[in-house]
């Protein structure tokens, strides 16, 4: 399966409302790919900003996952990639 970049944003706003308990439409979200750091994010909550590692990324995904598609999956099934956007492949 493979989640678009819109995809990701929604994962990381839904997870990101949940935890501060805002909702979803106050989160704004870049996803970012950088030669060094790789695959991050950064999201600004309640006019603060937030910078996410690939591992916040994942969780998000897993959690997205688990509520929208009723699917468990785990960090080392989600692979990030970029080409002109970033998209998430997730193995079964």
């Amino acid at each position: 399966m493979r989640l678009t970049m819109d995809e990701i944003v929604n994962a990381v706003c839904l997870h990101l409302s949940e935890r501060h308990e805002v909702p979803p439409s106050a989160i704004e979200v870049e996803l970012l790919w950088d030669e060094e750091q790789g695959f991050s994010a950064e999201a600004w909550v309640q006019g603060r900003s937030r910078f996410l590692v690939e591992a916040n990324l994942k969780e998000s995904i897993m959690r997205y996952m688990l509520t929208e598609y009723q699917a468990r999956v785990y960090p080392s099934q989600i692979k990030l990639e970029v080409d002109d956007e970033i998209w998430a492949d997730i193995s079964a």
